[in-house]
């Protein structure tokens, strides 16, 4: 499927043409030619060698990785385990490489999905993988009157990984903490032991930090951690623009997983020599040595097997190669499968809301609301702006063999292949208190180096219908750039239900955008300001224009005002893949608890869930690294408590 993708973009790119338009901002003395800024022609015969070199290269890493992969487990009907892990993505990935260092213990950890493999690596390829169902678990949420309504049949794409890595390998690789304040709120909810001061060192143990002006600040980072973070080696002309409108605009420019996060940065990004660092590979490739960690791929979970005599879960039941495979566990079953793969596999199990549950003819065994607290961090897909020059992100000239773009990346890992589904910096701002520069962001301004509109692959991979497509085509030969505004802290809870008792049907995803009215309000504050950053003198310089369409539904709001954007944003609403909260974490008496603070399943005895799914409240930041935090304070938790310390 990805080989024709790009097969596809290679024949696009020798088929279209740049069309320039007239300036539209202030005249300037210089003009560019390409992503580089200068002249690229006259490199081509250069370029082709380079090709064939970098291409055989890449081919022996892909070797290398083969031999690094943890190979297949030959399970048992039966067999057991100390620890069973469900899932090996951020979270599960990240579990099992530390339970398996103790060495008296054996870990199983169960994937349904297959091997990462080297194209899942490529930075810029980031959205393209959502284009697989091999990878990608295609979720979609319920068709809506209120929201998602410029998609196909009024539902958004929710993608989630199904492969070694989980979503770490289709993502776009951004690695933000959230502020200290998110995780002190966790603990005024009561849930002791997840204030910023418990979690800041999780933070560090799990990171290797490569950026060279941070590696002296050891209060707030790690330098001996699997997982490497980086900032791109590239950036183009309109994102070194973007941090002058933000200075323009009185913001600092910042390190947001220091002390503060109100400011504008490059991003900070699980990249490490130009190519993606997933859990898999993080935690998993150095692990593949060890005897006592068993993997089994391609195998889908069915259910927690549960003593009911005792509430107790002793196993797992999955099917691999159309068997049907029960596994046992001595000490504990740890869920891993994500914020809807954990609660539709809690539910199948009989943990979950007892009304449902009996009326899919679930036997119930404990009675808790799991599904419900789902939060996700929506964004609004219309702004892009048009610019003068070749200086953007477009995949018909990154894909081009006569220009230097691709033979860059396979031979030096360098150039604009190494920057993150296009993705190159942010910034987080508070719109109710613009002069504000510390405490949470209630905004990020997500800015990236290409049009949104006019991209077939990006406007597919968001699932945006034909009207809104065609709408948009007249921008596909523009060069431009885009700014997607991301509701932080959102009120409105949504909830996961079953439609069936079997795994194979995809459960109903009720998202809830914008039920409440306040996240509205927020999210037309978060489009101005980004229409602020476009009206800066550095972006008008580059001849920066808004695109303006008139979407379906909205002809009869005058344009800029609060109805109109009301109506544009719950038309193009475009999820940021941060799906979290529904197996709440609470303390036990809480109504609204699914696991307690040790991440124990309420009332079901060696049962754990740890990944975004436990989220009481969503942080402000993209989701990927706290996960990563949870599973390794998790880790120490069951090491402590079964007596491994």
């Amino acid at each position: 499927m990805l080989v024709k993708i790009l097969r596809f973009f290679y024949f696009f790119s020798a088929v279209t043409v740049i069309i320039p338009f007239q300036s539209i901002g202030q005249p300037r003395p210089k003009r560019y030619h390409s992503i580089y800024g200068n002249d690229v022609s006259g490199r081509e015969l250069t370029n082709i060698f380079e090709l064939g070199i970098g291409a055989f290269k890449f081919l022996l890493q892909d070797q290398r990785d083969l031999n690094e992969k943890v190979p297949d487990a030959i399970l048992q009907f039966g067999a057991e385990y100390d620890f069973i892990v469900i899932g090996a993505g951020t979270a599960g990935a990240t579990i099992a490489a530390r339970l398996s260092e103790i060495h008296q213990v054996e870990v199983l950890l169960i994937e349904a999905g297959s091997y990462e493999n080297l194209l899942m690596d490529v930075p810029i390829m980031a959205h393209m993988l959502q284009l697989s169902s091999d990878v990608n678990w295609m979720y979609r949420t319920k068709s809506s009157n209120k929201y998602c309504l410029g998609m196909n049949n009024n539902s958004c794409n929710w993608p989630r990984g199904k492969v070694m890595g989980g979503s770490s390998t289709l993502n776009y690789m951004i690695a933000t903490r959230g502020g200290a304040e998110d995780y002190d709120r966790w603990v005024e909810m009561g849930n002791k032991g997840w204030a910023y001061k418990d979690v800041l060192e999780y933070f560090k143990k799990l990171e290797t930090i490569d950026i060279p002006e941070l590696q002296s600040d050891t209060i707030y980072h790690g330098s001996k951690g699997p997982l490497h973070i980086s900032k791109s080696s590239f950036h183009t002309l309109l994102a070194e623009a973007f941090l002058k409108a933000g200075k323009d605009l009185g913001y600092p420019l910042l390190d947001y997983n220091g002390k503060n996060m109100i400011g504008f940065s490059y991003l900070q990004v699980t990249i490490e020599n130009g190519t993606r660092m997933s859990s898999n590979r993080a935690y998993l490739h150095p692990a593949r040595d060890r005897r006592n960690l068993h993997i089994t791929r391609k195998s889908t979970v069915r259910k927690v097997l549960i003593d009911h005599r005792t509430n107790r879960a002793i196993g797992v039941e999955f099917i691999k190669d159309r068997r049907i495979i029960q596994v046992l566990a001595r000490k504990e079953v740890i869920l891993c499968a994500g914020t809807i793969g954990s609660p539709q596999l809690l539910m199948l199990s009989g943990i979950g809301p007892a009304k449902h549950l009996s009326e899919l003819g679930i036997n119930v065994v404990q009675d808790l609301p799991v599904g419900e607290n789902l939060m996700d961090h929506v964004t609004f897909g219309g702004l892009t702006w048009t610019v003068n020059d070749p200086i953007s992100i477009r995949m018909p000239e990154l894909l081009n063999p006569t220009l230097p773009y691709l033979g860059d990346f396979l031979k030096r890992r360098s150039g604009p292949y190494t920057v993150p589904g296009a993705c190159e910096a942010l910034a987080f701002i508070d719109t109710k208190n613009p002069k504000k520069r510390d405490g949470l962001p209630d905004i990020e301004l997500l800015f990236i180096g290409g049009g949104l509109k006019g991209d077939f692959v990006v406007t597919s991979v968001m699932g945006f219908n034909k009207q809104i497509r065609q709408m948009w085509q007249k921008y596909s030969n523009y060069h431009g750039w885009s700014i997607l505004p991301i509701l932080l802290k959102p009120k409105s809870r949504g909830r996961i239900r079953l439609l069936a008792n079997d795994i194979n049907v995809k459960p109903e995803i009720v998202p809830n955008y914008f039920d409440d009215p306040e996240d509205l309000k927020t999210m037309i504050a978060g489009i101005r300001a980004a229409i602020s950053v476009g009206q800066t003198e550095i972006m008008q310089m580059f001849g920066s224009q808004l695109t303006n369409d008139t979407y379906p539904g909205c002809e009869n709001y005058k344009y800029d005002s609060d109805d109109y954007w009301e109506c544009a944003i719950r038309t193009l609403s475009v999820t940021i893949y941060h799906y979290t909260g529904t197996c709440k974490m609470a303390p036990r008496g809480d109504p609204t608890a699914v696991v307690d603070p040790r991440l124990k399943v309420i009332g079901v005895e060696g049962l754990r869930v740890a990944d975004g799914s436990i989220m009481p409240e969503i942080i402000s930041g993209h989701t990927n690294i706290p996960i990563y935090m949870i599973a390794e304070k998790l880790a120490d938790m069951v090491k402590e408590e079964w007596g491994y310390s």
